[in-house]
């Protein structure tokens, strides 16, 4: 009992240090990033910044970024739902996939241009190979910015709250 209200407490804080995190008004699409060696603010802006120079003013993009690596964070992030793509390691990204909750991108870009990003994953007993997710490495979005996306994946969870809009940030975030 001791333990689950430890835990209770401890999600409560994080929910609310998340919450009240950015401020201003909602954006359409955030988009949520956790490297395994954190992620300054200033490459979040980066990111950002070009987001918003190739899509205009709709969909709203938000950056948010972690300066450190926390597996319980990242799994409050995806429980939250309030992001519409999150960037993780390629280790948390397989992980977390086998136990489903991704948005299948095959018609958002070809599974052989991007093979880090399929998973084989088993629903309900049949084993299905999509793909889930967008390693960055070669991507436009990291080379134009200057920044090394090796070792991260872009998905969008199925509890985005957008989908539409997540998809049309993730088709430009795919584009090679």
């Amino acid at each position: 009992m001791k333990g689950k209200l430890l835990l209770v407490s401890l999600l409560m804080t994080v929910m609310l240090a998340v919450a009240g995190c950015g401020g201003g008004p909602k954006p359409d699409v955030a988009i949520f990033m956790m490297s395994s060696k954190g992620i300054p603010n200033e490459v979040g802006d980066k990111l950002q910044q070009w987001l918003h120079g190739k899509l205009g003013e709709t969909p709203t993009v938000r950056v948010l970024t972690t300066p450190m690596f926390s597996m319980e964070k990242l799994i409050v992030e995806i429980a939250a739902g309030d992001n519409g793509v999150i960037v993780v390691p390629t280790e948390q990204f397989k992980a977390i996939g086998q136990q489903g909750g991704y948005v299948v991108l095959d018609d958002l870009a070809k599974a052989e241009d991007f093979p880090g990003g399929v998973l084989e994953i088993d629903e309900n007993g049949t084993k299905l190979k999509h793909l889930y997710g967008i390693p960055l490495e070669e991507t436009k979005w990291f080379k134009e910015t200057n920044l090394n996306g090796k070792d991260l994946i872009a998905f969008i969870p199925v509890n985005a709250p957008n989908k539409e809009k997540a998809v049309q940030v993730m088709k430009l975030i795919a584009q090679k």
